[in-house]
């Protein structure tokens, strides 16, 4: 699970549910259900951190502790 918090919301343009990584810049990614696009765009998140840290692009922390179960 990711450390970063996750928006997830329906679009009716896209037909399809969005879940974004607020924090990462333009990352983001789409789903027929909200548990898809969650892990749509936890995929996202680790290739964004991956082309970040592969390009000497600044990593931001994420702006919420992830929660501990």
């Amino acid at each position: 699970m990711t450390p970063y918090p996750i928006e997830v919301y329906w679009s009716d343009e896209d037909g399809a549910w969005i879940a974004v990584a607020p924090d990462l810049s333009h990352c983001a990614a789409h789903g027929p259900t909200p548990h898809e696009a969650v892990a749509e765009v936890e995929d996202a998140i680790a290739a964004w951190l991956e082309a970040a840290q592969s390009t000497g692009r600044d990593i931001p922390q994420p702006s919420l502790r992830a929660a501990r179960a």
